[in-house]
């Protein structure tokens, strides 16, 4: 029997304290959270101080039981989360559910699972901190609040099985305001111009200076007079030349939210994925702790680093800081996210795992080496002598590389990373230069940039909303709510046009470059915008983007013991409640979000633009028509606040017969995965350039027979089953993306590269099936999975439209 039980979050951080701790210590996991709010209701006794109602979940109860029963065996319990208000909770709720109130208990924390750490924290033992465990509960009661309190209204008013929640809405308010901002940019167009210069040196050697127009021109007419009067001059004198020191220095270590962004900039992974690696690196003893915004680095940490660096590069390169946080209401408690191990430079794991720590390594002995010295040259060349306009050109030289050696901090803006640094020529004042020629370009002003994962939680710090543990689940929750999605956007072709002077001519030419391209950015969806405008007309502070940034303060008091949680509830619950009663007693003439487009001039109904019970959709008619009215579901691309009554109309016209083939029928749609033709109860994808609306009877004949010939290509063999051509014990060799493999009871084995699939019998196809693991689920398997997914939803929607009715009924 062990003395010392430990209780940990995971089984990965119980595998390596395991590994430092002796025979007479067990370790075990919690696996997150014993217990939590109730499900069912509120869970949340109002009446009573706002006090919790935990349950511990059906999930849950067995492995409760196990840590009870080890409980009883030992004699000293230690509980050992998380160092932060998450890990004091699940400490709290462990002490309060396994009964340790007459037990022997100590909570131990440690920001980095080393051995060190790990008995100097068993050394150092203290007691649950209450005021971090209210600052949790806090947090968990008044989401839960608003959650409870607001999702019904959103289910009454726009769709059902809509949620809201405090960080979540207020991020995809932001999201929505600058999809707001991109609609209603207005690109206005400048002229960019560049010149090249030369000059013979001595020995006649040739170089060539490029420099850039000081101002914008704002006309063609401007850049073509300017050119002209450029014709005229046969030479440009050098005005100046400042040569002036310059030093760059080193990004501070990672905090959570950094981490976040620049993993994504550099190694291009998501918020949830960086975390999730991150979490790896650290239960299994390679980082510190992953949740944290502070910058500190421990004394250990500063010296292992100057060690490391003086050895691998030499003493000049070192340079120890100390950095400071100036993120808003960031907290100094903790180290910042670093190796616990200076000197391994690298780990092992899986190649995501790899990449990340390799990250934080280098940004971590970067942030201890010396500042970069730079020599910036900038030269101006005069042009007109009585006039401010110049030409500039401005070099960079690196006299000492320093921490850029290592390590270099990357930006959101692509443009500015990775800049060339121009090495100008040795020139001097006064020096008489040739123009070689000059380039006005059309250039256009920038529509605000949408939000990625990784900008979003920047501006989320920067407004102080939500913590270092919030950030990756708030992102994951507005995508999964379908509020907010993740796009590509191919943009579209825009001209622009480029004069250039070059042997005293001036060419006038238009070229085509692609504008509004976008790769994995946020941009809101019909329904985040529909909850968002609801939720900031009739609930504009919890949506305001400071009242969520006093109240991440006020959690904070709490979490000092300046401020009593539950008067914190209160004051928000005293003010937040009776707009919930006059928004639900608020009656609107049309649906939330519904625009009414006009009049269908074929039937003179009318056509208005929604949001649905499954998504944004045209309407045809209405619920007081004789005719039950028509539905159908906007195309990608289109927007329930852009659409058009042209373009809703439209939408009408498919699914469109365009003929007969081998006796039946051709019709042209759009589904779920874009457009297709459906021919013999076949669904056909049309290719990108197919128009459904306009597909004629010949191509929709072209593309069925390519689609046969491709089908019947991709068969190499096929054994008929007992059950027939069609039976489920058919196997059939078919060629596949990487090659051939065997198909067999809608799963797919591999067929090794060294044999010959045209060759195999079916006795030696049962055989690679036997051996071979195979790779895919089967279509039942998949079905079955989609099948309980959408009967779930479904009957989430029945019982809210259920409990709706009820609601109504028992107001009447």
């Amino acid at each position: 029997m062990q003395k010392n039980l430990v209780i940990v979050e995971s089984p990965a951080k119980a595998k390596t304290i395991e590994k430092f701790l002796g025979k007479d210590y067990k370790v075990m996991s919690s696996y997150g959270h014993i217990r939590d709010l109730k499900k069912k209701d509120l869970g949340i006794d109002l009446a009573n101080s706002y006090r919790p109602l935990y349950e511990v979940p059906a999930d849950k109860e067995k492995l409760v039981s196990e840590l009870q029963a080890a409980v009883n065996k030992a004699d000293v319990v230690w509980l050992a989360s998380d160092e932060d208000r998450e890990g004091e909770a699940i400490s709290w709720h462990l002490y309060e559910t396994l009964g340790l109130r007459d037990k022997q208990y100590h909570r131990i924390a440690f920001h980095e699972i080393t051995k060190n750490a790990i008995f100097h924290a068993i050394e150092n033992p203290r007691r649950i901190n209450r005021d971090l465990v209210n600052a949790q509960q806090a947090r968990r009661v008044l989401d839960r609040i608003v959650g409870f309190e607001l999702s019904p209204i959103l289910w009454r008013k726009i769709k059902p099985a809509l949620s809201a929640g405090r960080v979540q809405s207020v991020a995809v308010r932001l999201i929505t305001e600058r999809e707001r901002e991109i609609d209603a940019f207005q690109s206005e167009a400048s002229y960019r111009v560049q010149a090249t210069f030369s000059k013979k040196e001595a020995d006649n050697t040739p170089y060539q200076i490029n420099a850039e127009l000081n101002k914008r021109l704002k006309t063609k007419e401007e850049a073509l007079e300017f050119l002209n009067r450029l014709k005229g001059i046969q030479d440009f004198t050098i005005d100046s030349v400042i040569t002036k020191p310059a030093k760059k220095s080193p990004a501070a270590p990672f905090t959570t939210s950094t981490l976040q962004q620049e993993a994504a900039r550099k190694l291009g992974f998501s918020v949830a994925q960086t975390m999730s690696v991150a979490q790896k690196l650290y239960e299994s003893g390679k980082i510190t702790y992953m949740r944290t915004d502070s910058v500190h680095l421990s004394s250990l940490a500063i010296n292992a680093s100057k060690a490391e660096i003086g050895d691998a590069y030499g003493k000049k390169y070192i340079k120890t800081r100390q950095f400071s946080t100036k993120a808003k209401g960031a907290q100094e408690a903790h180290e910042a996210i670093r190796p616990t191990y200076m000197n391994a430079h690298q780990t092992t794991g899986t190649s995501q795992e790899q990449k990340l720590y390799e990250l934080i390594w280098k940004r971590t002995i970067a942030s201890q080496m010396a500042d970069a010295e730079l020599e910036r040259t900038t030269v101006t060349i005069n042009i007109f002598d009585d006039e401010d306009l110049k030409f500039v050109s401005s070099g960079e030289v690196i006299t000492f590389d320093g921490f850029l050696r290592v390590y270099l901090e990357s930006t959101d803006d692509e443009s500015l990373d990775g800049e060339e640094n121009t090495l100008l020529p040795p020139i001097k004042r006064k020096d008489i230069l040739d123009l070689k020629e000059s380039t006005a370009t059309e250039r256009f002003t920038q529509r605000p940039a949408r939000y990625s994962e990784a900008s979003l939680v920047r501006k989320l710090e920067e407004l102080g909303i939500g913590r270092p543990s919030t950030y990756a689940p708030t992102i994951s929750t507005i995508q999964n709510r379908e509020y907010v999605e993740k796009t590509n956007i191919e943009g579209t072709d825009r001209n622009f046009n480029v004069l250039q002077l070059k042997k005293g001519k001036i060419t006038d030419a238009i070229k085509t470059e692609k504008t509004g391209a976008d790769k994995n950015k946020l941009k809101p969806t019909d329904t985040g915008m529909v909850v968002n405008d609801y939720l900031t007309e009739f609930f504009p502070r919890i949506l305001d983007y400071n009242f969520t940034a006093d109240v991440e303060k006020e959690f904070d008091y709490v979490a000092v013991g300046a401020e009593v949680w539950t008067d914190l509830i209160d004051r928000f619950y005293k003010k937040f409640h009776p707009v919930v009663e006059e928004a639900l007693n608020t009656h609107e003439d049309h649906k939330v979000g519904e625009r009414v487009l006009g009049t269908d001039p074929k039937t003179g109904k009318q056509i208005s633009a929604k949001i649905g019970r499954f998504g944004p959709m045209i309407q045809l008619g209405t619920q007081d028509d004789e005719e039950k009215p028509r539905f159908v579901s906007l195309r990608k691309g289109q927007s329930l606040g852009t659409i058009t009554i042209e373009e809703a109309i439209k939408l009408f016209d498919l699914p469109r017969f365009i003929g007969e083939y081998e006796e039946k029928e051709l019709l042209a749609s759009i589904g779920k995965f874009g457009p297709y033709v459906k021919f013999d109860g076949k669904f056909i994808s049309l290719p990108k350039d197919v128009d459904p609306y306009t597909v004629t009877q010949e191509e929709a004949i072209a593309i069925i027979e390519e689609k046969r010939k491709q089908d019947r290509e991709k068969v190499i063999k096929i054994f008929e089953g007992k059950e027939g051509k069609d039976g489920k014990d058919e196997v059939q060799i078919l060629n596949g993306r990487y090659g051939p493999y065997i198909a067999y009871k809608d799963k797919n084995y591999k067929i090794a590269k060294t044999v010959d699939a045209a060759a195999l019998t079916l006795k030696e196809c049962m055989e690679i099936i036997k051996t071979t693991k195979s790779k895919t689920k089967t279509k039942v398997e998949k079905k079955e999975k989609k099948k309980t997914k959408v009967s779930e939803k479904k009957k989430k929607v029945l019982e809210e439209e259920a409990k709706e009715k009820k609601t109504k009924a028992a107001k009447k």
